[in-house]
C-alpha cells in the first residue's frame, strides 16, 4: 500500500501571493458552474491589449462549427506587415470546462507570437455543462480544420501550426493532437500541454495531496468533470478524445512540451502522460516546477518560479520551430 505524505509545499514566494488569490476564486474552487461573470482574476484580455501596442491586428471571426452544430468564434491575431507566412499558435483556453472564453490566458501566447513573427488563433468552444463530451473537443477541432484549410488567406504557414493550451485547455490541446492524428487531420508540428487536465478519474496522490488546497483542487476538478462528462465521470466509457490519460494508443503524436507544478492536482496525471509518450517512442519534455500551484505562472507572472517557466517555454518552441 503507497504511503501517501503530507501536501508538497509551495514555493515561498508564491505561497505569499496564493493567500490573496484564493478568496477571489472561491465560487470556481467550490465546483459551482459559473452563472455570470468569470471571476476576477480570469478577466480576458480587450482589444487594445492583444495589438501589443500596434504590433498585431485583431479579428473575432465567426467560422463553420462542427456538422449540425453552431458556428464558432474564432479570434485572429496576426503580426502587422509579416513578411511572408508565419507560424500560428493555435490556442484553446482553460477554465476547467465550465468557465473561460478564447482571450483568456492569452498574455503569454502573445509573447510567443512576438518572439516569433507568429499569428496566434484562439478558439472558443462551448462549455459543459449546457454542451457536454464531445462538444467542446469537436468546435476545437472544427476550428483547427478551417485554419489549415484558410491558411494561405490567413498569411499562416500550414507546416508550423503549433498547438497549445493550459488546464482544461492543455487536455483539450492533448485530445486535439490525438484526434487529428485519427483523422488524418492537419499537420501540428508540436504540442504545448500547460498544467493540462486529462484524467477524470481524479484519483492520483497528488489530487489527493492537493485536496482542499489551491487554486483547483479535486472536488473542483470532479465537478469540472463531471459537468463535461455526466454519470460517465470515473467509468470505462471515458473516450480518449474528452480524457487523454485514458489514451493506449500514444504513438505518432507531435513532439509535445508538458509543464505542471510539483504542488498541484494534475502533477501526477500530466508526468503519466509524458511518461506514456517516451513509453510509445514519442517525443517530449517535461517538467515539473518546485512549488507551483495550478496556474501560477498566470496568477503571478513576476515570481521567479514563473519567469523561468516562460523561458523554458520559449527555449522549446525556439528548438521546434528552429528560431
Amino acid at each position: 500500500m503507497t504511503v501517501i505524505g503530507p501536501p508538497t509545499p509551495y514555493d515561498p514566494e508564491l505561497a505569499a501571493a496564493l493567500e490573496q488569490i484564493v478568496p477571489l476564486l472561491a465560487s470556481l474552487m467550490s465546483g459551482e458552474v459559473p452563472a455570470g461573470d468569470q471571476p476576477a482574476l480570469m478577466v480576458p484580455l480587450t482589444d487594445e491589449d492583444l495589438t501589443r501596442n500596434g504590433r498585431f491586428s485583431v479579428e473575432e471571426r465567426s467560422v463553420p462549427g462542427p456538422p449540425d452544430s453552431p458556428e464558432i468564434s474564432l479570434l485572429i491575431i496576426r503580426p502587422v506587415d509579416a513578411p511572408g507566412p508565419t507560424p500560428v499558435f493555435y490556442h484553446t483556453h482553460g477554465g476547467g470546462m465550465i468557465t473561460g472564453d478564447n482571450r483568456l490566458g492569452l498574455d503569454s501566447v502573445l509573447t510567443w507570437a512576438e518572439e516569433f513573427g507568429a499569428a496566434v488563433v484562439s478558439v472558443e468552444y462551448r462549455l459543459a455543462p449546457a454542451t457536454p463530451h464531445p462538444g467542446p473537443i469537436e468546435d476545437v477541432y472544427a476550428g483547427l480544420e478551417w485554419v489549415a484549410a484558410n491558411a494561405v488567406s490567413l498569411g499562416i504557414d500550414p507546416s508550423r501550426v503549433v498547438i497549445a493550451g493550459a488546464s482544461a485547455g492543455g487536455g483539450l490541446t492533448a485530445a486535439l493532437a490525438l484526434l487529428a492524428r485519427d483523422r488524418g487531420g492537419p499537420a501540428v508540428v508540436g504540442q504545448v500541454l500547460m498544467c493540462p487536465m486529462l484524467d477524470d478519474r481524479n484519483d492520483t496522490v497528488s489530487a489527493v495531496q492537493m485536496t482542499g488546497l489551491g487554486v483547483w483542487d479535486s472536488q473542483a476538478n470532479a465537478a469540472g468533470w463531471g459537468a463535461l462528462l455526466g454519470e460517465a465521470r470515473g467509468t470505462a466509457d471515458v473516450s480518449p478524445y474528452a480524457a487523454p490519460a485514458r489514451a493506449t494508443d500514444l504513438r505518432n503524436l507531435p513532439p509535445a512540451l508538458v509543464d505542471v507544478g510539483s504542488a498541484e492536482t494534475f502533477r501526477d496525471e500530466a508526468v503519466a502522460y509524458a511518461s506514456a509518450i517516451w513509453q510509445a517512442g514519442g517525443q517530449c519534455e517535461l517538467h515539473v516546477w518546485p512549488g507551483g500551484f495550478h496556474g501560477y505562472d498566470g496568477f503571478v507572472p513576476h515570481a521567479a518560479l514563473s519567469e523561468d517557466t516562460r523561458e523554458a517555454r520559449l527555449r522549446w518552441l525556439r528548438r521546434l520551430l528552429g528560431a
